[in-house]
C-alpha cells in the first residue's frame, strides 16, 4: 500500500501550525513540518502497521552536473543489460560516468551488471564508488557493499548478495515468502533475511526476536535502520507508543543515518502521529 501527503502528520484544522514532535538532549528537534510531504510504502496486516518504506529521489543526486546525454546513455545501458548484453551495457555506463562524474546512479547500475557477470571484484569497487559519491546511501548499495565483502572474507557463501536480490524478481508470492524462510535458515548470519522474515511474522514477540536476531547480526547501515524502524514499530503495536516516537525520532535526526533510514522513519512518525490524532 502507497502513501503520499503534504501533511500526514497533523489534522486539517492545524495544517498550517509547525508542532514540535521530538527534541534531542543537544536540542535538535524534529517537527511536523519535517514530516510533511513525505511518500512511501506501508505495509498493514488486520489493522497494524507492519513496516515503513520511504520513498527516496535518488536519482537526483549529482543532477546538477548530469547532461542530457548522459541520462540518454544510462537509460541505453538499462535497456541492453535487461536483455542480456552486459558488456554493452557496461561501455555505455561508462560513457555515461564520463559525461557526469559526480552522478552515482550509472556507476551503481555498473556494479550490479559486474555482479551479474559474476565479476565480484569489479562489483565491490563500483558498489564502493558509488558510495563515495553518495556517502549516505543509494539504493542497496551498503547492504550490497558488505554483502560481496562478507563473501569474499568466506563469512557468507558466494553468491548469497544475487541470491537475496533475486527476492524482488518473485514479486509479493508465497514463493518469495518461502524462499525468505528458507534463507533465515540457511544463513542466520545474515541480517537482511532477518529484515524480510519479520515482515512476515504474524505474532509481535515473533516478529521483535527476528529483529533482534537481525540486529545481532552485524547488520549495514542501512539493514540496521531498516530493522531499527520495524523495532520501533513494534513497540507501538505493543503499546509502548513512547518507545517507538523515541526511536524513530532518534533515527530520524541522527547525521549518521542514511537517507532511506531518516526518511523511512520520518514517515513512520507522521503516519503514527495521523493515527494518534484520528
Amino acid at each position: 500500500m502507497s502513501f503520499a501527503g503534504g501533511s500526514r502528520a497533523v489534522g486539517k484544522d492545524a495544517e498550517n501550525t509547525v508542532t514540535t514532535v521530538f527534541t534531542l538532549p543537544d536540542g535538535r528537534k524534529l517537527t511536523t513540518e519535517d514530516l510533511r510531504g513525505l511518500s512511501g510504502r506501508i505495509n498493514v496486516r488486520e489493522g497494524k502497521l507492519l513496516d515503513v518504506t520511504g520513498t527516496v529521489r535518488y536519482e537526483v543526486i549529482g543532477k546538477r552536473t548530469k547532461p542530457r546525454e548522459a541520462e540518454t546513455l544510462h537509460q541505453q545501458a538499462r535497456e541492453a543489460g535487461g536483455h542480456g548484453d552486459y558488456q554493452k551495457a557496461i561501455a555505455l555506463l561508462e560513457q555515461a560516468s564520463e559525461l557526469a562524474p559526480d552522478w552515482p546512479y550509472p556507476v551503481y547500475d555498473r556494479a550490479y551488471t559486474h555482479m551479474l557477470m559474476n565479476d565480484c571484484d569489479a562489483a565491490r569497487r563500483y558498489y564502493r564508488r558509488t558510495l563515495e559519491l553518495s556517502p549516505r546511501g543509494f539504493f542497496m548499495a551498503f547492504t550490497a557493499l558488505d554483502t560481496l565483502t562478507r563473501e569474499q572474507n568466506g563469512e557468507l557463501p558466494m553468491g548469497t548478495y544475487l541470491a537475496y536480490v533475486s527476492l524482488e524478481w518473485l514479486g509479493d508470492t508465497p514463493m518469495r515468502d518461502d524462499a525468505v524462510r528458507e534463507m533465515v535458515k540457511a544463513l542466520p548470519q545474515f541480517a537482511p533475511a532477518w529484515k524480510n522474515f519479520a515482515s512476515l511474522c504474524n505474532d509481535d514477540c515473533e516478529g521483535l526476536a527476528a529483529i533482534e536476531k537481525g540486529l545481532a547480526a552485524h547488520p549495514d547501515a542501512e539493514t540496521k535502520g531498516m530493522l531499527e524502524i520495524n523495532k520501533a514499530l513494534v513497540f507501538n503495536l505493543k503499546g509502548d507508543r513512547a518507545g517507538a516516537v523515541q526511536l524513530l525520532g532518534e533515527l530520524a535526526l541522527d547525521p549518521k543515518s542514511t537517507f532511506h533510514t531518516e526518511h523511512a522513519a520520518k514517515a513512520a512518525l507522521s503516519i503514527l502521529l495521523t493515527k494518534s490524532s484520528n
